[in-house]
């Protein structure tokens, strides 16, 4: 079964979705099967993978809203190398709608466990705010990963963030975890930035991904050209920058694999 992984930061700007378009794709190189859910009403991680959110005849909001299959509505774009369940402006009706619906909170995660042992890893997606859209995707997840700046406000969206995801695990998710915080657009010449990653690896030590993610041109162009960086310039910084954050991704879910075939040797 699929590592179900949401990617997720309350505050917008910090290269949530370049983080999930990115690694969906690394991970991918890697021949890992990967899925990539788009939960953001702006539906910038379909574009960017190269599906045109405008014609769209099945999405994730007929998914959540029982309209439609979920096999029906994942699309296999060729250039990219994973599959996308995409989203567009509709799955902010999606939102409304959700409100009356029965098990409201987990609609997402009963539609993945039709397709999780299609895949290695599933990313989702999630939009720069905690809304029902984003509890679907942080009630079905395994883990979290927070793409965030290592700005003054940094650490004080963070807090807010895990007490979310904590409320999350005490109520509808158990399994719940920070799978790993992530640096993105990085300038080690600023010592703000600095400060605040050395702060990061002291308050959270080895969830803090070692990987970090520098400030990239070619990481800015990359969606508009509706593919990933590894696409249109695999030897620039930024491509290179997550394809170590997918092996770092790769050897944490391997690490997690053998302690638990050790258990249950053990019992």
């Amino acid at each position: 079964m699929g590592k179900i992984l949401a990617v997720t930061n309350q505050k917008g700007g910090v290269g949530k979705t370049t983080s999930c378009i990115n690694l969906a794709a690394s991970l991918a190189a890697t021949k890992r099967r990967v899925l990539l859910v788009d939960m953001d009403p702006q539906g910038n991680a379909t574009t960017g993978s190269g599906v045109d959110k405008h014609e769209l005849e099945r999405s994730v909001y007929h998914v959540l809203t029982g309209q439609g299959s979920i096999h029906d509505a994942i699309q296999k774009p060729e250039e990219s190398g994973y599959d996308v369940l995409p989203g567009n402006a509709d799955t902010t009706a999606a939102e409304v709608e959700l409100m009356t619906m029965e098990g409201k909170e987990t609609r997402l995660r009963d539609a993945l466990a039709e397709v999780a042992d299609r895949y290695d890893f599933i990313l989702i997606d999630c939009p720069p705010s905690l809304n029902m859209l984003t509890l679907n995707a942080l009630a079905a997840a395994e883990g979290v990963i927070i793409p965030m700046q290592c700005e003054y406000y940094a650490l004080e969206g963070l807090t807010a963030l895990m007490e979310t995801i904590t409320g999350i695990r005490q109520t509808i998710n158990p399994r719940l975890h920070i799978e790993g915080l992530l640096r993105t657009m990085y300038d080690p010449r600023i010592g703000l930035t600095n400060e605040v990653s050395r702060q990061l690896i002291s308050h959270f030590g080895e969830q803090v991904y070692r990987t970090v993610i520098p400030r990239n041109v070619r990481l800015a162009e990359a969606p508009s050209h509706g593919v990933p960086v590894l696409n249109y310039d695999k030897n620039s910084r930024g491509a290179i920058a997550y394809l170590a954050l997918a092996g770092e991704v790769v050897r944490r879910q391997d690490k997690v694999k053998g302690l638990n075939t050790e258990r249950k040797t053990a019992s």
